[in-house]
């Protein structure tokens, strides 16, 4: 897996500190698979650490390291009482899509781009398969996968953040590997990906059904993330013939909508629209020219970054 740009300890004091904060999105995103929560995460860190007496901060030889430390352990945190809320959640639990740099639009009124320095960098990490792939994981799992697999810290570093000792942390990470080549994440190039999201989206827009079934592999399944808030399919649908008669009907009774290719996580998909205002959001794995999986969110908080003005 090729990773991020590697974390830096270099250098001391708040400004250096100041700097971190892409890195930490970017590590916290990954660890929660949520972006609100993330950003909660990172923004509790850095009222930790400006908190701290001045003297305090420059006794700190490296910032960086001790805010990756405090982010960490917050993130752990949320790992652990987020089990308990998504046995609450109303139908599936999807982590929050994200829109390719280009495409990325602020929650607030006017339509402002989000600063630079919060955007997520797309990259096979959070491709939407491994997301959920990173779901199946203990907390410690994940944190210790996550740090070492993806952002190259090391088990001394680590152990740090999860109050377990290198050797602890290896094994964990060594857990989470299993659960990783349990779960293989096809590797369909984007390209080859791309078509089959085009045809899938015409073949939807024609309610052809004979074409979506063709699409879909025979065991194909397709989840929806309404969150309670608005109307989605509480289970997941399994079946090419039951997906395609289910995409048909959402057709039929929903119209109006607008389908976007867009990019989502890095990866082709498909953006839903109703008078500008983003209803859904779907993510798609291959393997081959067919769809496996379908992920379509639709709760409105987790369509913030794709709505002009706000209001999905």
């Amino acid at each position: 897996m090729s990773t991020p740009p590697e974390h830096g300890h270099d250098g001391s004091g708040p400004r250096t500190a100041v700097g971190e904060r892409r890195r930490l999105v970017n590590v916290a995103y990954r660890l929660l698979g949520s972006l609100t929560e993330a950003e909660d995460a990172v923004q509790e860190a850095y009222a930790r650490w400006y908190a701290m007496p001045r003297q305090q901060q420059e006794a700190v030889r490296s910032p960086g390291a001790w805010l990756t430390t405090v982010a960490g352990r917050i993130c752990l945190d949320l790992l652990g009482s987020a089990r308990v809320r998504r046995e609450r959640y109303v139908g599936e639990w999807i982590p929050e899509p994200l829109p390719d740099r280009t495409e990325w639009i602020s929650g607030s009124a006017g339509g402002d781009r989000a600063d630079p320095a919060d955007r997520i960098t797309l990259d096979e990490s959070v491709d939407m398969a491994f997301l959920v792939v990173l779901e199946s994981m203990t907390p410690a799992e994940r944190v210790a996968f996550v740090l070492h697999d993806v952002f190259r810290y090391s088990f001394a570093e680590i152990a740090e953040i999860v109050g377990r000792t290198p050797a602890a942390c290896r094994q964990l990470a060594s857990s989470a590997r299993r659960r990783v080549r349990a779960a293989p994440v096809p590797a369909v190039p984007k390209a080859g990906q791309a078509g089959v999201v085009r045809l899938f989206k015409q073949a939807w827009e024609a309610r052809d059904m004979e074409a979506l079934v063709g699409l879909l592999d025979p065991d194909a399944t397709m989840a929806a993330d309404g969150g309670g808030m608005v109307g989605a399919v509480l289970r997941p649908v399994e079946g090419r013939d039951r997906i395609a008669q289910y995409l048909i009907h959402i057709a039929t009774i929903a119209p109006g909508l607008t389908l976007l290719e867009r990019t989502v996580n890095g990866r082709p998909g498909l953006v839903a629209q109703r008078s500008g205002v983003t209803m859904t959001v779907a993510a798609f794995d291959l393997t081959g020219d067919r769809i496996t999986r379908i992920w379509a969110v639709r709760n409105p908080e987790k369509l913030r970054p794709w709505t002009e003005d706000g209001r999905s």
